[in-house]
C-alpha cells in the first residue's frame, strides 16, 4: 500500500507539472516585432500600447521607427514580423519575398509645409511657388511672387533655408511625387523618390520626420516638409497651400479627408493621391502602408497580427483624428479588412 501511495502521488506531481508547463506556454506573451515608418510612428506607438491592454499582455508589439527605406529592407530581410512604409512595395522587392507579399494601407496623413517665421501664422503658397522654393529659384522670404499671395503681410528678407530628409523616407516619396505632378520642372530637374538629389541651395538636413521638425524649430527662416502631427508636436506653424481647384486650403482633418475622399483601392492595396481633385482637398494627403507576409512562421503569429489589424483599423481609427492623422474612410477599411485574411 505505500509503494501504491507513492506511486500515485508521484504520478499526480507529474501530471501537474505538465499542466503547469503547458499553461505557462499557452500563458506566454506573443511578441510581434516591426520597423520602418517615421511618418505613422506616433499613432503606431499610442495604438500598441493600447491594443497590449486590450490584449491583458497576450500580445504585445515592438516597432522601431527607423525610416520607410529601413522597414522594407528589414521585411526583405526578415528581422522583422511586420515592415511599415510611406512608399509601399515596388513589385521587384515584393519579388524577393519567397512568402508572399501582403500590403495594407493601415492609416493616413497630410504631408505638410513648416516654417520658421516668428509672428507669422497662416502663410500662403500658391503651386507655383512652393516648388520654386524646394527647387532653390525663390530664396528670399520677401519674394515678390510670396508677397503677392500675402497682402498684408510683413515678410522679412531673409534667406530661405530649406529642410529636408537625409534618409531613405516615404514622406520624401509622398512630398516629391506631389511636386512632380504640379511642375514639370521639379519633375525634370530632381523627380520623385524615397531620397533625391534636390537643387535648392541653402539647405539643411534632417534624420526621420522628427528630425526635420527639429531642425526647422532650430533654424529662422527654414521651410521643410513634414508629416502633420510631427509639425504639430513640435508647434510649428504650417501653410496653407493652393490646391488643384485653386483654393487655399491649410492643414486639418476636414482638408485631409476631403483629399482622400475619392481614392479607390485596387486589388494591391497601392494608391497614391499626387494631387487630389475638390475645392476642399488639402493637396499633399497619403496613405501609409505596413507589410506582411502572406504565409508566416506559425499560425499563431498569423492571427495575433490579424487581431493587431482588426484592432488598428476599429478602435485605432478612432482616435486618429485626435493624433494629428485621417480615418480612413469606411471604403477602404471594408477592403482592407478583407485582404488582411491573406495573413496565415
Amino acid at each position: 500500500m505505500k509503494l501504491k501511495s507513492l506511486l500515485n502521488v508521484a504520478l499526480s506531481a507529474a501530471v501537474a507539472a505538465s499542466f503547469m508547463i503547458a499553461g505557462s506556454a499557452t500563458a506566454a506573451p506573443i511578441k510581434i516585432t516591426g520597423a520602418g515608418a517615421s511618418f505613422p510612428a506616433p499613432i503606431y506607438s499610442e495604438w500598441f500600447k493600447d491594443f497590449a491592454k486590450k490584449t491583458n499582455g497576450e500580445i504585445k508589439v515592438d516597432y522601431q521607427s527607423i525610416g520607410s527605406g529601413g522597414g522594407i529592407k528589414n521585411f526583405i530581410g526578415h528581422t522583422v514580423d511586420f515592415g511599415a512604409s510611406d512608399a509601399a512595395m515596388k513589385q521587384s522587392e515584393i519579388d524577393e519575398v519567397p512568402e508572399g507579399v501582403q500590403l495594407l494601407p493601415m492609416t493616413a496623413g497630410a504631408i505638410v509645409i513648416a516654417y520658421n517665421l516668428p509672428g507669422i501664422d497662416g502663410l500662403k503658397l500658391p503651386r507655383d511657388v512652393y516648388p520654386e522654393i524646394f527647387l532653390g529659384k525663390i530664396t528670399k522670404w520677401n519674394d515678390a511672387k510670396i508677397v503677392a499671395a500675402n497682402p498684408g503681410v510683413k515678410l522679412p528678407d531673409t534667406p530661405i533655408t530649406v529642410v529636408v530628409r537625409s534618409d531613405k523616407s516615404g514622406t520624401t516619396f509622398g512630398f516629391t511625387g506631389h511636386l512632380s505632378a504640379i511642375s514639370s520642372d521639379f519633375k525634370s530637374a530632381v523627380g520623385q523618390g524615397t531620397m533625391v538629389q534636390w537643387s535648392a541651395g541653402n539647405m539643411v538636413k534632417g534624420k526621420k520626420n522628427d528630425g526635420v521638425s527639429s531642425a526647422i524649430r532650430q533654424t529662422p527662416g527654414a521651410i521643410g516638409y513634414t508629416e502633420y502631427g510631427f509639425a504639430k508636436l513640435n508647434k510649428l506653424p504650417t501653410a496653407c497651400l493652393e490646391n488643384k481647384a485653386g483654393k487655399f486650403v491649410c492643414p486639418g482633418p476636414e482638408g485631409g479627408a476631403a483629399g482622400l475622399a475619392n481614392a479607390v483601392l485596387p486589388e494591391n492595396m497601392i494608391v497614391f493621391i499626387d494631387d487630389p481633385e475638390g475645392d476642399t482637398s488639402y493637396p499633399i494627403v497619403t496613405f501609409t502602408w505596413m507589410m506582411f507576409y502572406k504565409k508566416n512562421k506559425s499560425a499563431e503569429l498569423a492571427e495575433a497580427l490579424r487581431n493587431m489589424v482588426e484592432y488598428c483599423l476599429d478602435e485605432g481609427q478612432k482616435i486618429a483624428d485626435k493624433a494629428g492623422y485621417i480615418p480612413l474612410p469606411e471604403s477602404v477599411v471594408e477592403k482592407v479588412k478583407a485582404a488582411s485574411k491573406n495573413i496565415q
